[in-house]
């Protein structure tokens, strides 16, 4: 009689999108410059509105908002963020393009048999949107955005459901990120995280905990490599 294992599943690496797989600040802020004029506020510098990018878009319009010390009722926020999104969408690759070294590093990846996947606390259809664009939909197994489950990041259920949906191991996946919210995210999930120190965070890279730190993606296979290697000493 013949035993019949299972294949081992791939790696996966999981990455969050703004600010991690792609610049997306000209077209966000953007975007956010056009609902703040509808209401006579003017444009926040571009440097400080790029570390406020991460949390969605009404998270956007009310760090924003603070920054100038403005408080407005829910219910014009929420107005304001529909205008946004209706725009964003619109116009959502207009200057956004992947951080230098992006499609080489997937390449590498690929090339070792590891599996891709987008976990993103951006709303789905936008990610995906974006995504197409860019041309890069087909490189990922699984696309997740902030709405595809009841919870999004930093609750673990986005990156467990993401590994799951992929058919990977949360023993063998890897989360890479450029935040706070995608290292918080990989530590509830019990996921080592990479973090890139290009993205957009409030927070200085090198304090943010991250396993590994990034400075470009010609650096990404080998802490890669290292933390896959860690996981199965």
């Amino acid at each position: 009689m013949t035993s019949l294992t299972q294949p081992a599943p791939r790696p996966l690496v999981a990455f969050d999108l703004d600010g991690t797989l792609v610049d997306t600040a000209p077209d966000l802020l953007d975007a956010l410059d056009l609902v703040l004029s509808g209401h006579r506020i003017p444009p926040v510098d571009r440097a400080e509105a790029r570390n406020m990018i991460g949390g969605g878009a009404r998270l956007l319009i009310v760090r924003a908002l603070k920054s100038e010390g403005i408080e407005l009722p829910d219910d014009e926020i929420a107005a304001m963020t529909q205008r946004f999104i209706a725009h964003y969408a619109d116009n959502i690759a207009v200057g956004s393009r992947p951080f230098p070294g992006l499609m080489e590093a997937l390449d590498r990846l690929e090339a070792k048999g590891v599996a891709l996947a987008v976990c993103t606390n951006k709303l789905e259809h936008l990610a995906r949107l974006l995504l197409d664009a860019l041309e890069l939909t087909p490189r990922f197994a699984v696309i997740t955005g902030a709405d595809t489950y009841p919870r999004s990041k930093p609750d673990p259920l986005p990156l467990l459901s993401t590994i799951s949906a992929a058919g990977a191991d949360v023993g063998r996946s890897i989360m890479v990120g450029d935040s706070i919210t995608d290292v918080l995210t990989a530590r509830a999930t019990g996921v080592p995280v990479v973090a890139v120190s290009f993205g957009y965070t409030e927070t200085p890279p090198g304090e943010l905990g991250a396993d590994r730190l990034i400075h470009h993606f010609d650096q990404l296979e080998e802490a890669v490599d290292a933390l896959l290697a860690k996981a199965s000493a």
